[in-house]
């Protein structure tokens, strides 16, 4: 399997994960001596922990023929939303999301996982049904399930995974071979009710969302004097930061805002990080590596003898993308901050559980391509 595996991708997301890594321990062992009085390779630890869990479970996931996925998605979507019920009622509230299960010292969040189990379950239906998919029924099922995972997210309430999660829905729904009507209806349908929703939440004097969420759009000018020691706090400690980093950085290690000025720096805001510490170019650098990771993945896809294949990888490309858009934006003050994490660089088990589950579920992909040529399949 590894002489079938695209080598490429494999060495991209090898040494992505290793700079992760080592940022992940520059970016948090202040904090974890200075905020929770532990040892400065406390996050570290945990993090190297959590790739090796992953790369562990990669190796039997990777042994999973992509045929049995139509089998083991239905279980695994029923499985999960399940879960996003669960934590609603027994959940762990982290920075006013209800979006953990924890798990001894350890925490589980289910939406996380929501997001690759979707990209294999929507990909396996619409592969299964690919001769039905001129039936309004069968073409929208995934859209109504994915509904209900959507409301239980929107109630923890989790608005960044929620977009994030809605989009992919979308761009999967979109990307399939569905009859082109059927997509048009969907999409006046969807602002229909869109619409008539947004009327009756204003009729009603109920707000669709809180009032500290609402807050969290007004994101113009964090460095405002009302805002920096409110919602406009870490942005403005990011440009900071980056302002420091220039061209070249400060060097590894260097960094003054993790000194407990951001207080995710770790986390959200790793890339502000990276950039004062490593400089722009270095920044620029990792952006090159996520774009080659992308070209990879859309390779491997375009050469997919099935929608099967073609539709997980592209999937996987887009949740991959969002989260890099996502995460940047709200860094520089584009968008308000969503605590999306960057891939291979933030810190988080369950996103790097998903993330190193998405990549090798592609090399299972790329591995069934090579089979496939081997054989003269076309």
């Amino acid at each position: 399997m590894l002489k079938k595996m695209d080598r490429w991708l494999l060495l991209l997301t090898l040494v992505l994960f290793a700079i992760g890594l080592v940022m992940v321990f520059s970016a948090s062992n202040v904090a974890a001596f200075m905020r929770y009085s532990a040892s400065p390779y406390r996050f570290v630890a945990k993090q190297a922990l959590f790739l090796a869990i992953s790369f562990v479970c990669a190796l039997f996931i990777i042994r999973i023929n992509t045929k049995t996925y139509s089998v083991l998605s239905w279980p695994g979507m029923i499985a999960i939303i399940g879960l996003l019920a669960f934590v609603l009622i027994y959940g762990k509230t982290t920075n006013h999301a209800t979006s953990w299960i924890m798990i001894g010292p350890f925490s589980f969040q289910p939406s996380e996982f929501l997001k690759v189990i979707m990209i294999i379950w929507m990909a396996s239906f619409y592969e299964v049904k690919r001769n039905k998919l001129d039936s309004y029924m069968t073409s929208l099922f995934p859209i109504f399930i994915c509904m209900i995972a959507a409301i239980l997210i929107m109630l923890q309430p989790d608005l960044g995974t929620a977009i994030i999660y809605c989009s992919i829905v979308m761009f999967i729904f979109f990307l399939a071979p569905i009859d082109k009507g059927i997509k048009l209806k969907t999409v006046g349908i969807i602002v229909g009710l869109v619409v008539i929703l947004g009327i009756a939440l204003l009729s009603s004097g109920k707000d669709l969302i809180s009032e500290r969420q609402l807050s969290r759009f007004d994101f113009t000018n964090p460095c405002s004097e009302e805002k920096f020691y409110s919602d406009g706090n870490q942005v403005c400690n990011a440009y900071i930061a980056v302002n420091n980093g220039g061209l070249l950085g400060k060097g590894l290690g260097n960094s003054t805002q993790k000194y407990l000025y951001l207080p995710e720096a770790h986390t959200d805001f790793i890339f502000a990080i990276v950039l004062e510490e490593l400089g722009l170019l270095a920044g620029v650098g990792i952006l090159v590596l996520y774009m080659l990771v992308l070209a990879r993945i859309v390779t491997i896809s375009r050469h997919s003898p099935n929608n099967r294949g073609a539709i997980i990888c592209y999937g996987v490309a887009f949740y991959i993308f969002m989260h890099i858009i996502v995460n940047l934006m709200g860094i520089f003050g584009l968008i308000p901050m969503t605590g999306v994490p960057l891939p291979f660089m933030s810190y988080g088990g369950s996103f790097t559980l998903c993330l190193v589950s998405a990549l090798t579920i592609v090399q299972r992909v790329a591995i069934e391509n090579k089979i496939f040529e081997e054989k003269g399949i076309q």
